[in-house]
């Protein structure tokens, strides 16, 4: 047997439910240390903060992929699973940024990061069955189009996550100012929209998407490389799964480990050090109008670099197709790099869309080619799972840089979180040149 073939409007509105979820995220990425310093947190301490996304998807990633490969019900055999996570991530937007509301009884500072911790554990739920979904329901010849349109739709996501702040004070007139200790209104009002957005997308996939049942599945699954023909129903076998996944998967890890560290220290330091190294104001000005129009742009330059990448995961697979992924990747990584460190060097706030170009192709690339490259060696029976612990090779780097790069800011960088971001950049070049040892299973030609 072999899959049907899907339409382009098919492929869309199996990923359309990543627009909201993106939404949210790109929310989270821009906002979070800005809303968390507002609440009282240093510059040194953002990234123990941040710990928790990391470890959310960690813990929640390789499970939900688990069970999702051994869901069938009458919703579905992912479904359940990314509408469960929309529904709870819509929560934690409503209410990070109102976590001042509940001082009677913690900290604001304290119920944020509880809060900032349901997001994460929700965008993960919902995260890791889209990946295995794609992965389910096309043919090998179409899951390049599958995650360059996934990505595409990110990246629509997140620039309207990413500008909302900025458009709603700008184009509506809701107020960016702030007392001490308060989240500005044109915070809280993007959250609750971004929530709004995230259910009825994930809403268009759940009504216009449908699963091929585990017996069609089974006749479709080549069983392509080093992955057990009998199936697994206990938990404890993702660690057995963990030590048989693919030769690629492995080869793949340092790549991911390196442009996930990079990405890390980027949305983490972003705020704060373009705060200082662009609008001159001092590592421990958290309130001033100056730092949340810094704030403000900081969400444009993240919807820039989405909003590049989304136009560019539509070219990526005819780039791919003449260089092949390998290749593809290396060089989008490259200018993403390259990017990053323009950063220290440009003259004003307005030349930072010049770098933010430059991130937008390497987060295309981040977000469509490892896929695209794993997805073929990999069983269609053990999809979820594998997708649930590629995740590994995401959240590791993240929760290293978020247990060191509040430090080096603070003792090796003397509070100037700029030079977090150059570490960004090197490390993007470091996963560049890691992707040439990567053995790329299908054959390009036929993939794309």
């Amino acid at each position: 047997m072999e899959k049907r073939k899907l339409s382009f409007w098919q492929i869309w509105n199996m990923s359309f439910g990543f627009l909201g979820i993106q939404m949210g995220f790109a929310l989270q990425n821009a906002n979070a240390s800005r809303i968390l310093q507002i609440f009282g947190a240093d510059v040194h301490e953002l990234s123990w903060f941040w710990i928790i996304a990391p470890l959310m998807g960690l813990i929640v990633q390789p499970i939900i992929g688990h069970y999702s490969d051994k869901t069938w019900g009458k919703f579905g055999r992912r479904k359940p699973y990314f509408l469960v996570g929309a529904i709870l991530a819509s929560i934690g937007l409503v209410l990070m940024p109102q976590a001042d509301i509940f001082i009677a009884f913690l900290p604001a500072l304290w119920v944020g990061a509880g809060f900032l911790m349901i997001m994460d554990a929700s965008f993960n739920i919902a995260m890791e069955p889209f990946r295995a979904l794609v992965g389910d329901n096309l043919r090998t010849d179409q899951r390049t189009l599958g995650f360059s349109v996934q990505t595409a739709l990110i990246g629509f996501g997140a620039v309207v996550g990413s500008w909302l702040p900025y458009a709603l004070t700008n184009w509506f007139g809701v107020s960016n100012e702030t007392l001490a200790g308060v989240v500005p209104a044109n915070l809280i009002w993007s959250f609750i929209i971004g929530a709004v957005i995230l259910i009825i997308s994930i809403l268009v996939t759940v009504t216009t998407t449908k699963e091929y049942s585990p017996e069609e599945l089974a006749n479709f699954d080549n069983d392509t490389e080093e992955v057990s023909e009998e199936e697994s129903s206990s938990l404890m076998d993702i660690f057995e799964d963990f030590k048989k996944m693919p030769t690629t998967m492995r080869q793949l890890s340092w790549v991911q480990f390196f442009s996930w560290f990079g990405l890390f220290g980027m949305w983490v330091f972003a705020t704060p050090a373009i705060a200082q190294h662009i609008y001159g104001l001092p590592h421990t000005d958290s309130s001033s109008t100056t730092y949340q129009n810094a704030g403000d742009w900081v969400g444009i330059l993240f919807g820039i670099y989405n909003l590049v990448s989304a136009f560019y995961a539509f070219a990526l697979p005819y780039i791919a197709k003449q260089l092949g992924r390998k290749k593809t990747h290396s060089i989008s990584l490259i200018i993403g790099g390259l990017g990053l460190l323009s950063i220290y060097v440009m003259p004003n706030e307005n030349w930072l869309i010049v770098s933010m170009i430059g991130v937008g192709i390497a987060w295309a690339s981040i977000l469509a080619m490892p896929y695209a490259i794993l997805a073929g060696s990999i069983s269609a029976k053990k999809m979820g799972v594998y997708m649930g612990i590629f995740n590994f090779f995401i959240v590791v780097p993240q929760i290293i840089n978020a247990l060191i790069g509040g430090p080096l800011v603070k003792y090796a960088y003397n509070n100037e979180a700029i030079f977090a971001l150059m570490i960004s950049g090197f490390s993007f070049l470091i996963a560049a040149a890691l992707v040439y040892k990567v053995k790329d299973v299908d054959d390009v030609v036929k993939i794309v």
